[in-house]
C-alpha cells in the first residue's frame, strides 16, 4: 500500500486523539469530511491502521512487568500467541531468531501478575527460562507519548489536535462495570456510540458520559496500531541499555526525542533501560547506535535483540 503525506498526517493525528471527530479532522488539514472517512476506511482495511483504547497503567498505578522468554524454536509462536490472547498482555513480539518472545504485562491485581510468574509461565512445556523486569519509569510511548517527533503535521495543527491533559491532582479509577467498555474500545476505539452502548448494555448518553469522564480523569487513552513498513520502517529492534544510574534521567529524556523510538522505560534487572526502536534497515540501525546511543552519557552496555514478527501491538487479537 502507497501512503502520501495526507494518510500520514490522519495517522499522526489519530495518535494525537484516536478518536478525534473526522469533520474536526478535516477541518484542521483542510480537506473534507469525506476525504478523511475514505482515507481512513483505506488506512485501516488495506493498511492494518487501528486505533485501540487501553488504561493508562502509569496513571492507575498497575503493576507493570517485560517479561523475556527463552523457549524452544518449535514452541516460541504458540506461546507468544497464547499470551498475546491474554487481556493483560498491552504488546507481545517474537524475537531472537524465534526462540525468544517477549511481552508488557499490566495488572491491577499483584495476585493476577504472581499467577503468571509463579504459576502458569512456570508450567509452560519446552520453556527454557523466563526473566522479568519491573517497568519502573516510562520515557516514552503509550500514554506518554512522544506522538509529535516525527510528524506530518505543523505545531499549530498538533495544538489543536491534542486533547487537554488530566488536572494533576486527578486519581483516576477504573470500575469493574468498565470492563466491556475497554474490551469494546480495546478492539476498535473509534466505535460509534451506538456500537460501545449495544457493547456494553447502556444507554447511549450513558456511554458517551463514562467515556468523556474516563478520558478527563486520564484512566484511559487511545493507541495507534499499524506495520512501521507502512511509513519504510523494515527493521524493528529491543535495544538494552546499562546505564549509570546518574545519568538515567538524561538519557531517557534524550530517547524520549528520538523519531526512531517507540517506547523506552527504565527498569528492574541486570540491563535498566529498554527501548523500542524502529528503522528502514541494518545501515539505519548501526547509525543509530553509534552516532545516537553512543554518545549518550552513561550508557555502559547494549544488547541488541531483532524483533521477527510483532504478534500483538495494542489492540486485541482478533483473528
Amino acid at each position: 500500500m502507497d501512503i502520501d503525506a495526507l494518510d500520514h498526517a490522519i495517522v499522526d493525528a489519530l495518535r494525537l486523539d484516536g478518536r478525534v471527530p473526522f469533520s474536526t479532522l478535516a477541518e484542521v488539514l483542510g480537506v473534507s469530511d469525506q476525504t478523511v472517512a475514505r482515507r481512513y476506511r483505506r488506512l485501516r482495511t488495506e493498511g492494518g491502521v487501528r486505533v485501540a483504547g487501553l488504561p493508562d497503567g502509569v496513571r492507575l498505578g498497575y503493576d507493570m512487568w517485560l517479561i523475556r522468554l527463552q523457549t524452544t524454536p518449535e514452541s516460541a509462536s504458540a506461546v507468544a500467541e497464547a499470551l498475546a490472547r491474554r487481556p493483560d498482555t498491552t504488546w507481545v513480539t517474537l524475537a531472537s531468531g524465534g526462540t525468544e518472545v517477549i511481552c508488557v504485562v499490566q495488572s491491577p491485581d499483584t495476585a493476577d501478575r504472581e499467577a503468571l510468574l509463579l504459576q502458569k509461565l512456570p508450567r509452560t512445556p519446552r520453556l527454557v527460562s523466563v526473566r522479568a523486569y519491573c517497568l519502573v519509569h516510562q520515557f516514552a510511548g503509550g500514554a506518554v507519548g512522544g506522538e509529535a517527533r516525527d510528524s506530518a503535521l505543523t505545531p499549530e495543527q498538533i495544538a489543536r489536535l491534542r486533547p487537554a491533559p488530566p488536572p494533576p491532582d486527578t486519581v483516576p479509577v477504573l470500575s469493574d462495570a468498565d470492563r466491556p467498555l475497554l474490551a469494546a474500545l480495546n478492539r476498535d476505539g473509534r466505535l460509534g456510540y451506538p456500537q460501545l452502548a449495544a457493547a456494553t448494555g447502556w444507554s447511549e448518553s450513558t456511554v458517551r458520559r463514562r467515556l468523556e469522564h474516563l478520558r478527563a480523569i486520564g484512566a484511559i487513552f487511545f493507541d495507534v496500531e499499524l506495520h512501521p513498513d507502512l511509513f519504510g520502517h523494515r527493521a524493528r529492534f529491543l535495544l538494552w541499555l546499562n546505564v549509570v544510574p546518574a545519568h538515567l534521567e538524561t538519557v531517557g529524556a534524550a530517547l524520549a526525542g528520538h523519531p526512531e523510538v517507540v517506547f523506552a522505560a527504565a527498569t528492574t534487572g541486570e540491563t535498566n533501560v529498554v527501548i523500542t526502536m524502529i528503522c528502514r534497515d541494518m545501515a539505519a540501525l548501526y547509525d543509530y547506535m553509534t552516532s545516537r546511543i553512543g554518545p549518550l552519557p552513561g550508557v555502559a552496555r547494549l544488547e541488541s535483540t531483532p524483533s521477527l514478527r510483532q504478534v500483538k501491538q495494542v489492540g486485541s487479537v482478533t483473528r
